[in-house]
């Protein structure tokens, strides 16, 4: 037997390149059946019981028990303690109360937390969001007690060891001296303000002042601030009775108390906002980035369903026109992409993508066209039945995994949405009409009213730009 140990990497990347391009020119003279079959029937959600009480203190507890591999998991949620809380001078300062929480308590270090849910079979972690924390804990379900008590421990008694502060803040000042390198980060950043301004929602991304200002006394207060019992919600999913389920969150949470008046519950962003056309100056740059966007709805507004089929339709997935268009059938891209995000009180519509630089003004004359004819046109019926399915199918796939399951609910429940939105959303979604398709398009992805982000050489692309109006310069 030849060792392969001995060809060079780059010959053996070679050598795979060349063969995936064998198999697809192969795969490409393969005729498809003159007729495919039919779709099969779409299989309803089987919509789980969802046991809910609230605790004396004003913890919510849901619990969802299912048959399926000996796990648990656990989501802590708390609304209000996210990018939300942020004050305007600490832009990002979640992210990083979030990313200390699992790196010491009282009474166990940073290895301790971890060692401890490793031995437990399972994990433990937190991220930010817009609207707030959330912490995710599993375990084998011979130790859902173990990780319940060490979830609360984590979300009620973070020490914010120095060290360990010294070292997140290091870590994110190289990684925003890295992101801020990539033009995709300067447009988002850019975009954020055009969409929200000086609202909350739109300062999501660290800057360098922020960083540095962060210390554990200041994370311990912002954790005692921002983390309390009556602003939070545990989710606990698995193979697991639900009176036992209770009996853990009652144990784990039942004495976690709050401190201080709550934080005033942050105001919607506003409803439309002045268009911006801004340049981004990046000399030498091969390519530009284009971005767009405008403000869009919160996640309870009754046409929230209607705008996430739009959005499916115009620009998430391969399928969506846009990808089709400038992808498939032009070549500007390798990805394009549009669509609306929602929170808790407001949200957003955006798109983009990267373009060769001779194309930047025709791929931003593709999106335009598309945005228009979205409000302009009724979907067809078998584009809007694909649309349809696809979602359909991916929410369901999404809801088989318990961890799945348990984040969907804690992340449907921060921004508004109620337990029994898990059960109506697939229905929701098939009873929505091309004319509210098209009335969602026409009033959210009106392109007159976008603003236009992009990142590139003004030597290379500035007079593309004319087309859409005048663009201001901001140099790096």
């Amino acid at each position: 037997m030849k060792n392969t140990a001995a060809i060079p990497s780059f010959r053996l990347g070679a050598l795979a390149a060349a063969l995936a391009l064998a198999g697809a020119a192969q795969a490409a003279t393969v005729a498809l059946p003159a007729e495919l079959p039919p779709f099969g029937q779409d299989k309803p959600l089987a919509v789980p019981k969802i046991t809910q009480q609230t605790l004396p203190n004003g913890l919510q507890v849901w619990v969802v028990p299912r048959q399926g591999i000996p796990r648990v998991d656990f989501v802590l949620a708390v609304r209000g303690a996210g990018y939300g809380a942020d004050a305007p001078d600490a832009p990002g300062r979640a992210k990083l109360l979030a990313g200390l929480l699992t790196e010491g308590t009282a009474t166990r270090s940073s290895r301790q937390i971890a060692e401890a849910a490793q031995a437990m079979g399972g994990a433990l972690g937190a991220a930010a969001g817009n609207d707030g924390i959330s912490l995710f804990g599993n375990a084998l379900a011979s130790h859902a007690a173990g990780m319940a008590a060490l979830l609360a421990d984590v979300a009620r008694h973070p020490a914010f060891p120095g060290g360990e502060v010294q070292l997140a803040r290091t870590n994110a000042l190289q990684g925003l001296k890295a992101a801020g390198t990539q033009p995709g980060f300067r447009a988002a950043r850019a975009l954020d303000g055009a969409i929200y301004g000086g609202h909350a929602y739109g300062r999501t991304q660290e800057t360098e002042a922020a960083i540095q200002a962060v210390t554990a006394p200041g994370l311990r207060a912002e954790h005692a601030r921002r983390f309390r019992p009556d602003r939070a919600l545990l989710v606990i999913t698995g193979r697991i009775g639900a009176e036992q389920a209770l009996k853990l969150a009652r144990s784990a949470f039942g004495d976690w108390r709050a401190g201080g008046d709550p934080l005033p519950d942050l105001p919607a962003p506003a409803a439309a906002r002045p268009v911006q056309r801004l340049l981004l100056e990046r000399p030498g740059s091969v390519q530009a980035t284009l971005r767009l966007g405008s403000p869009g709805m919160a996640a309870s507004d009754g046409e929230q369903v209607a705008l996430r089929l739009a959005s499916t339709v115009i620009g998430q997935g391969f399928s969506s026109r846009l990808n089709q268009n400038l992808r498939e059938d032009k070549g500007y891209t390798y990805g394009a992409r549009a669509g609306g995000q929602s929170w808790r009180v407001g949200g957003a519509i955006t798109g983009g993508a990267d373009v060769r630089n001779e194309v930047a003004g025709a791929a931003m004359a593709e999106y335009v066209k598309e945005y228009r004819r979205l409000g302009a046109e009724p979907v067809p019926e078998a584009e809007l039945a694909m649309s349809k399915r696809y979602m359909a199918g991916s929410y369901l796939v999404s809801t088989q995994l318990q961890g799945s399951l348990a984040r969907q609910l804690a992340g449907n429940w921060l921004v508004g949405l109620p337990a029994d939105f898990l059960g109506k959303f697939v229905p929701a979604l098939q009873r929505v009409s091309a004319a509210e398709v098209q009335a969602v398009g026409r009033k959210y992805f009106n392109p007159d009213e976008q603003s236009w982000v992009v990142v590139g050489d003004p030597a290379q692309i500035a007079g593309q730009l004319k087309a859409f109006g005048e663009f201001t310069t901001v140099k790096p």
